[in-house]
């Protein structure tokens, strides 16, 4: 039986100064509660030298390196099953697994066509499974190492880690005035992307879909290291599931505002966004564009639309009558938009686990539409570039059970020097289509700004 053991250490270094001292370290991941909220982000994560890596594609898992046929949901359960324990820690994640499941994953859990183009080659789904990790607790800026014993001995893990932090020297990695400013491309121009969203209008007129979410991907080449692009995007757009995933041939650099699954002890919370504004210029504008936000019967329908489903797929694993909205229209402020968000809660059916339930709502209504499937069947027709990571889900599955993912927006995927950025929104009968354009530059301007930012 596996016995945590959790020791704090006496350090006033920042969460971002300790993942500094790790960020070369192997597979290393940084869950970064950037915007630093009492209820949603109390706490940051930091992992690194995973025991055991499960990276999954088309039917196929390579676990540490050996190929095996299998399902990635069933292969998780087996995995947090084998090494689960109890928590009786006031931490929500002290071991486990760290990674993501990608939007293409669901070409394998439903019939959809298989029409757009595939354009950056990574795993469906990507977890590192740590039984070290770095805890920072934001609300008492205090800093905890909790250690499993799975790998090696737990107290040396703890020390090897305190000794480090202690001792080593952190740097910024901002790479200053090395830059060079880009142009980001997407397959969408203005006018097509604007075509494109009066299709889904009649898609809505003629009874398919009520909401559909429409995306693209702008590319660009760089030259700065990831990391510190993650430094200016962490400083320029703070987000409470922030995120800096290191991993084998790639990065993911996420600011992501939205909650997709929350489960802890049974628990289970949802938190869709819909509705965005972008924050004005001046003190006058931003004051017009936040009250443009909370009058607006559009986005208000938008939000309540996606409540209503997301809503129904809690329902598939949670128990009967405790599926509850908590909170409806709440105004969310961040550094370049505003958003309203919804709270979703239910108890969790004793029969399935976190990962199960994962798999009852993936991916969220949020980033698809409703109704969920035909949205997505004509998000396959109309998207000429495949998801990939983008609206997907980034987070932890814990040895105890417990889970926290979001969703991926706001993010950038890097490959090989070449840079990802999805960005969308959601699509109703009332959509203005200039404006929905609007509204995807809007929300990439963080992301744009990390990159071309001196």
């Amino acid at each position: 039986m596996i016995e945590p053991l959790i020791v704090e250490i006496n350090t006033k270094r920042s969460a971002y100064e300790i993942f500094s001292i790790f960020s070369k370290e192997k597979e290393m991941i940084f869950f970064d509660s950037s915007l630093e909220h009492e209820r949603l982000s109390q706490y940051s994560f930091i992992a690194f030298n995973p025991f055991l890596t499960m990276k999954y594609k088309e039917g196929s898992c390579v676990i540490n390196d050996q190929p095996y046929i299998c399902n990635i949901f069933d292969e998780l359960n087996k995995t947090i099953k084998k090494y689960s324990f109890i928590n009786n820690t006031n931490f929500p994640f002290i071991g486990g697994g760290m990674g993501y499941f990608s939007y293409d994953l669901v070409r394998e859990m439903e019939r959809l066509p298989n029409l757009s183009e595939e354009i950056i080659n990574i795993p469906t789904s990507y977890f590192n499974f740590y039984d070290t990790v770095i805890i920072y607790d934001h609300k008492q800026r205090k800093v905890f190492v909790s250690a499993l014993g799975i790998q090696q001995d737990k107290e040396q893990s703890v020390l090897d880690i305190k000794n480090k932090i202690l001792n080593k020297v952190s740097n910024s990695t901002i790479e200053k005035d090395l830059a060079k400013k880009v142009v980001f491309n997407s397959r969408f121009t203005r006018e097509s992307y604007i075509e494109t969203v009066e299709k889904v209008r009649q898609f809505i007129k003629s009874g398919d879909v009520y909401i559909t979410n429409l995306t693209h991907t702008f590319t660009t080449k760089i030259d700065q290291a990831p990391l510190s692009i993650y430094e200016k995007l962490r400083t320029i757009n703070p987000a409470p599931f922030s995120a800096f995933m290191q991993l084998d041939g790639f990065n993911i650099l996420s600011s992501s505002p939205e909650r997709f699954l929350k489960i802890t002890n049974g628990h289970v919370e949802t938190r869709p966004i819909k509705g965005t504004r972008p924050r004005g210029k001046t003190v006058e504008e931003d004051e017009r564009n936040k009250e443009a936000l909370i009058l607006s019967e559009k986005d208000k329908s938008e939000l309540l639309m996606i409540v209503d489903l997301e809503r129904n797929d809690l329902s598939k694993v949670c128990k009967p009558h405790t599926v509850k909205v908590e909170g409806l229209f709440e105004l969310e402020t961040y550094a370049t938009v505003y958003h309203l968000a919804a709270t979703i809660k239910g108890r969790l059916d004793e029969s399935y686990t976190a990962i199960d339930c994962i798999k009852a709502c993936f991916p969220g209504g949020s980033i698809t539409g409703t109704p969920k499937i035909r949205s997505m069947e004509i998000i396959e027709e109309l998207e000429p570039t495949q998801r990939s990571i983008y609206t997907g889900c980034i987070g932890y599955l814990g040895f105890d059970g417990n889970a926290d993912m979001n969703i991926v927006i706001r993010t950038i995927v890097e490959k090989d020097g070449q840079v990802y950025i999805g960005v969308g929104g959601g699509v109703t009968w009332e959509s203005d289509c200039l404006e929905e354009y609007q509204e995807t530059l809007d929300k990439a301007s963080a992301l744009f700004a990390s990159i071309n930012q001196k």
